[in-house]
């Protein structure tokens, strides 16, 4: 295992190695008890090191220990070797004796944005229509550096909202890059074999293997009607025609029906205005034909302007009413964040 990573391209000296002992310890031999959850081809759990610092270890099941799934960990671990960025889960080592490297990653407290839109237990402290703003624009700056300023461009290939953590702060951190795809700087499409989740997958890529960058715009423009309408992407519960969100929005956006679908929180925080630009960003992000599609650094351009006008209102706002220093000083402490 240690031979086969080493000679990978791009494999870094930074990550800490760890043995399969210390991650024994860490995890309590593996319990049950500390299982984060199952996700991709790998069971997550929570462990302790030595030093207190509390992570995240993701093990392969073994069933699903084949040449694929070994190549999937290794890729993994490769690419978030070579990234750096605020937005994405940090690697933090990994161990090597093992049939396929086990990573290690730092631990993020808060689940994931799958977990606080849909999930039942979470709904009482449903996040608010700001913090889902600049979720989503964190998101679309992370896609945008994996796209464009990483040392090696990366197409991330499975982004939808259980792959989106969230810590203490809900600052999003993109996560799960066993699917993902460096790509040569001179390159814009790989054929491959189609990977990814169903209701999020770009329909150019399912239906030709043909991979590009625009097919995470696609897959971050179905998490954007997520945010919008906390509806999951399939449904059997809803009508035939209405049961892929993705369809169903669109549908909606042509008749002129979009409030019709949007969560009753978000029409309730949010100005119809920036509610109905969102929405316009994300049927550009779902449009059929790729090249129709604006780029992640558009994307992400857009929606952090949208941000800061909705600051600038609100302060506008505050200063009308005599309450601008308590607003100022409300920024200061979201931006030490």
């Amino acid at each position: 295992m240690l031979q086969q990573f080493s000679k990978r391209e791009g494999s870094v000296q930074s990550a800490k190695i760890f043995t399969e002992e210390d991650l024994k310890k860490a995890t309590n031999n593996f319990n049950e008890n500390n299982v984060l959850g199952k996700r991709g081809q790998g069971i997550v759990y929570k462990g302790v090191l030595p030093d207190n610092t509390i992570v995240a270890i993701k093990k392969p099941r073994v069933a699903d220990q084949n040449q694929s799934q070994i190549e999937q960990f290794i890729n993994e671990v490769i690419i978030l070797s070579q990234v750096n960025h605020r937005n994405v889960v940090k690697l933090l080592g990994c161990c090597l004796e093992t049939k396929a490297p086990f990573p290690v990653y730092e631990f993020i407290t808060n689940g994931t944005l799958y977990d606080h839109i849909h999930t039942a237990l979470q709904r009482a402290s449903s996040i608010t229509w700001e913090n889902r703003l600049r979720i989503a624009a964190e998101t679309a700056t992370a896609l945008s550096y994996l796209h464009s300023a990483a040392s090696t461009p990366i197409i991330h290939r499975d982004i939808k909202t259980a792959n989106i953590l969230l810590d203490d702060n809900y600052i999003a951190k993109v996560s799960d890059f066993g699917s993902s795809r460096l790509i040569a700087i001179d390159e814009t499409q790989l054929s491959t074999l189609v990977r990814g989740t169903r209701g999020y997958l770009d329909p150019v890529y399912l239906h030709t293997g043909q991979l590009t960058q625009k097919s995470d715009v696609c897959s971050f423009g179905v998490v954007l009607v997520e945010l919008l309408t906390d509806k999951k992407v399939i449904s059997f519960n809803r009508p035939e025609a209405k049961r892929n969100l993705a369809t169903y929005f669109i549908l909606a956006m042509k008749e002129d029906r979009l409030f019709e679908i949007v969560d009753e929180q978000m029409m309730d925080e949010a100005r119809v205005d920036k509610l109905k630009q969102v929405a316009i960003l994300a049927k550009r992000c779902l449009e059929v034909k790729g090249d129709k599609r604006p780029s992640m650094k558009e994307v992400a351009m857009e929606l952090e302007g949208l941000r800061m006008t909705s600051k600038l209102e609100s302060f506008k706002l505050c200063r009308d009413l005599g309450l601008e220093k308590r607003f100022v000083k409300r920024i200061e402490k979201i931006e030490e964040k």
